[in-house]
C-alpha cells in the first residue's frame, strides 16, 4: 500500500483566539472528505497579545498533527509564513490565513489541480466582504502591479495557495527580506493556474488590514518586483529638463527681438520652483524606498525568530 501524500497548511495568526478552534475544526473536517491524503497544520502564532497560543498548545496535546510555532514577536505575515514553510513536510503546502477569511473548503479544488500537474494552485478573488472603498484600492492596486511588472503577477491574485514541494523549498532558499511573497511565488515559476473564490468573513476577531499596512503591502510589491517607478523619475527629469530648456530659449529669444523687458510675473516663478522642487523631493523619495530596501537587505537579518515549537523532536 502506498503512503498517503501528506498536505502541510501553513497559517499565521496574529491575536486570532476567537478563530483558532474553528480553523482547526474545519481543516479536519474537509479532510475528513480527502482519505486518500494525510495533512499537518502549522499554525504560526505571531506575536500575539491574546490567548492564541494557549488554546493551539491544548489543541496540540489532542491531536499531533496540530502544530504550532511561537514566533518572538510579530514578523508580518511574511515572517510567519517563511517560519511555517521551513518547517513543512508535505508533499504540497498550503498557505491560508487563520482568520477563515481564505475557506479551507476550497483546498479539495486546489488538491484536484495539483494532482492534475500543477506546481502552483492559487487563489483570484472574485468578490471582497470589505467596504467598497478597500475592494476598489485593491483592484487598482493589483492592476497597477499587474501592468509593472510586465504581466507577472496575475490580478486579484491571493496568498491563499497551495504549492508543491519543490517549489516552497525553492522559496525557503531565497534570502531576501523585503518579501512580497505573491510575486515570489509568480516569479519562480512552474505551472500555474487561478481558482475563483469570494473572501469569506472573519470568523472573529478584528481584521489586522489597517491602511497603513495594506499601504505598505503595496508600496513593497511594487518597489520589490519592478523598476519602473525609477525609470518614471528619468523620465519626468527629462522632460522637465527639456521644458526648462525651451523655456530659456524662449526668454532668450525675447530679449534678442524686442529688448529687455521687465519681468513682473513673481507668482509665476514662485509656482513653478515649488513644482520642480516637489517634482525633485518626489524623485528623492522613490529612490530613498529603493535605498532602504538595499539597507534592509544588506543587514540580513532573519525573517523571523523562533520562541517556541510544538510538533517537533
Amino acid at each position: 500500500m502506498e503512503p498517503l501524500k501528506r498536505i502541510s497548511i501553513i497559517a499565521p495568526a496574529y491575536n486570532e483566539e476567537a478563530c483558532v478552534q474553528e480553523f482547526y475544526q474545519r481543516i479536519v473536517d474537509v479532510f475528513a472528505m480527502l482519505p486518500k491524503y494525510d495533512f499537518e497544520i502549522i499554525m504560526v502564532e505571531n506575536g500575539s497579545h491574546d490567548q492564541s497560543f494557549d488554546i493551539a498548545a491544548r489543541i496540540h496535546q489532542q491531536d499531533q498533527r496540530f502544530k504550532v510555532i511561537k514566533l518572538s514577536r510579530n514578523f508580518m505575515p511574511e515572517g510567519g509564513i517563511a517560519a511555517g514553510l521551513s518547517r513543512a513536510s508535505g508533499d504540497a503546502a498550503v498557505v491560508m490565513s487563520a482568520d477563515l477569511e481564505d475557506p479551507p473548503e476550497l483546498i479539495p479544488q486546489f488538491i484536484a489541480k495539483w494532482e492534475e500537474g500543477f506546481e502552483n494552485v492559487y487563489g483570484v478573488i472574485r468578490k471582497r466582504t470589505s467596504s467598497y472603498l478597500r475592494s476598489i484600492n485593491s483592484k487598482a492596486f493589483y492592476h497597477v502591479i499587474h501592468l509593472l511588472t510586465g504581466k507577472l503577477i496575475p490580478k486579484d491574485v491571493a496568498d491563499f495557495r497551495l504549492i508543491d514541494r519543490k517549489l516552497y523549498e525553492v522559496i525557503n532558499l531565497m534570502p531576501e527580506r523585503n518579501r512580497f511573497l505573491r510575486g515570489l511565488f509568480a516569479w519562480v515559476g512552474f505551472r500555474s493556474v487561478g481558482i475563483p473564490f469570494e473572501r469569506g468573513r472573519r470568523h472573529g476577531g478584528e481584521s489586522k488590514a489597517s491602511t497603513r499596512v495594506v499601504l505598505n503591502l503595496a508600496f513593497r510589491g511594487i518597489f520589490s518586483f519592478s523598476y519602473t517607478p525609477l525609470r518614471l523619475s528619468m523620465l519626468l527629469g527629462f522632460v522637465l529638463s527639456g521644458l526648462s530648456f525651451l523655456g530659456m530659449v524662449y526668454f532668450v529669444g525675447k530679449i534678442l527681438l524686442f529688448g529687455w523687458l521687465p519681468f513682473s510675473g513673481f507668482g509665476t516663478i514662485v509656482c513653478m520652483n515649488l513644482f520642480l522642487f516637489g517634482m525633485v523631493f518626489i524623485i528623492l523619495g522613490i529612490m530613498s524606498e529603493y535605498i532602504g530596501m538595499i539597507f534592509r537587505e544588506v543587514k540580513a537579518r532573519p525573517l523571523y525568530i523562533i520562541d517556541k515549537a510544538l510538533g517537533w523532536d
